[in-house]
C-alpha cells in the first residue's frame, strides 16, 4: 500500500525551504497523528531558517502548534479522533537526572519538534500521547497554538518569584513575548508594568491591551524613566526580551537594590558590559536569572502549560490580540522572509496548513 503523504515547508539547506509534498507520519503504538491546525513562527524559527540551519537536512521546522488528533496508534486509549490538542514540543528522554525528577525541560538528552525532528510546518505529526493536552472548552486552537510562547513567558516571571504585589516589572521588548509577559505581570499583582520598544505598533498594542506605561526609548534614556515611575528607587523586576545588547544594559541599570534581572530574550549578539554597571549589580547585590523554556507536567501537576491554558480558558490572558498575520502553509517561506526582512509590521504570525 502506497503511504498517504501531506504538504510541508521543508528545509533542505540554511536559507533553502521549499513546499512540497512528503511522506505523512504514521503514529507510533503509543502517539497520536495530530492534524495540525495552527503553528506560530517562534523568532528562533528565522536565525534556524536563514542563517544557522536545524540539526540536520531536510527539516521540517515549526514547534508552537495545536490541532486535532486524526488518528491513534493501536495502544492509546485516553485520546480518540477529534480531540483538540496542544503539543509540547521537548521529547525528553525519561532516563537522566533531571528527567528522574521531574525536570524535563533540563534533560540531557532530549529531541525536539522542529529543530532536531521534523515539526509542524505542516498537516500532520506524529506525537507521544504523553506530549498532548487537551484544548479546554472555549479556547480556541489558535490560541492554543500560543501555549508554548505564553508558558514561556509566564515560566520567565516565575524564575523572579511571582509574586509581584506593589510592586514594578520593567520589560525591554514589546513582542509577543514581551506582551505575554506583561499580561502574566498583572496577574501577579505587579503595581507598575513598563515596557519599552522602538517599533510604534507594537506600542500601541501594548496600549490596546491597557498597558499604558509603554515607550520609545528613543525618546528618554530608559533607566532614567523607570527612576522617575518609583521615586528614584528602580524596578523590582526588569525582564530583557529583546535580546540586544542595549536593552541587557538598560536591565540591569533599571533594577533597584536587592532587584532581579531575567534574562528571557535569545541573544543576538556578544553584550560587553561596562565595569561601572557591573560595579553597581555588585553593590546593588542584583540576582541574574536565565531562563529557558517551560516546566509541562503529563500529570497535571501546577506546570506553566497548565497554568497557560486555563488563563485563556478563564478570559485573563489575550492571546488572539496579539495575532497578526495567518498564513496558509503554501505562502509560510515568504512569511519568514518577511520577518527576517521586516518588510512590514508583524506580532504573531501563524502557519495554517
Amino acid at each position: 500500500m502506497t503511504q498517504p503523504t501531506m504538504n510541508a515547508l521543508v528545509l533542505h539547506a540554511v536559507g533553502d525551504a521549499r513546499f512540497e509534498r512528503v511522506r505523512r507520519p504514521v503514529p507510533a503504538p503509543c502517539e497520536v497523528l495530530v492534524r495540525v491546525a495552527f503553528c506560530g513562527v517562534c523568532g528562533s524559527d528565522i536565525p534556524r531558517t536563514f542563517v544557522k540551519g536545524t540539526y540536520r537536512f531536510p527539516t521540517i521546522c515549526g514547534h508552537e502548534f495545536a490541532g486535532i488528533v486524526e488518528e491513534c496508534g493501536q495502544s492509546v486509549t485516553e485520546y480518540r479522533p477529534g480531540d483538540r490538542v496542544v503539543v509540547f514540543p521537548l521529547l525528553w528522554c525519561g532516563r537522566c537526572a533531571a528527567c528522574e525528577r521531574g525536570a524535563f525541560v533540563m534533560c540531557s538528552d532530549y529531541d525536539y519538534y522542529g529543530s532536531r525532528r521534523d515539526g509542524a510546518f505542516a498537516e500532520y505529526v506524529a506525537v507521544p500521547t504523553r506530549n498532548l493536552l487537551r484544548v479546554p472548552e472555549g479556547v480556541s486552537l489558535e490560541a492554543a497554538s500560543m501555549t508554548e510562547p505564553a508558558a514561556v513567558a509566564l515560566h520567565a516571571l516565575r524564575r523572579a518569584g511571582g509574586g509581584f504585589i506593589g510592586q514594578t516589572v520593567v520589560i525591554f521588548g514589546a513582542g509577543p513575548i514581551g506582551l505575554m509577559t506583561a499580561q502574566w505581570a498583572r496577574m501577579m499583582g505587579a503595581e507598575q508594568v513598563v515596557l519599552f520598544d522602538l517599533v510604534p505598533e507594537k506600542l500601541a498594542m501594548a496600549a490596546r491591551l491597557g498597558f499604558l506605561l509603554a515607550f520609545d526609548p528613543r525618546e528618554g534614556d530608559p533607566v532614567e524613566k523607570v527612576r522617575q515611575l518609583t521615586a528614584g528607587q528602580g524596578a523590582e523586576v526588569c525582564v530583557e526580551a529583546a535580546g540586544v545588547p542595549a536593552t541587557m544594559r538598560q536591565a540591569i541599570g533599571a533594577a533597584r537594590t536587592g532587584g532581579r534581572v531575567v534574562l528571557l530574550g535569545n541573544p543576538s549578539a556578544d553584550v560587553t558590559l561596562p565595569a561601572a554597571l557591573i560595579s553597581q549589580a555588585m553593590r546593588r547585590e542584583l540576582d541574574l536569572l536565565g531562563t529557558w523554556n517551560s516546566t509541562f507536567s503529563p500529570a497535571g501537576n501546577n506546570d506553566d502549560w497548565h497554568a497557560v491554558l486555563s488563563a485563556v480558558a478563564a478570559g485573563r490572558l489575550d492571546l488572539d490580540v496579539l495575532v497578526t498575520h495567518r498564513v496558509p502553509l503554501e505562502n509560510a517561506f515568504a512569511a519568514l522572509a518577511m520577518m527576517r526582512d521586516q518588510t512590514e509590521f508583524f506580532a504573531k504570525v501563524l502557519i495554517k496548513p
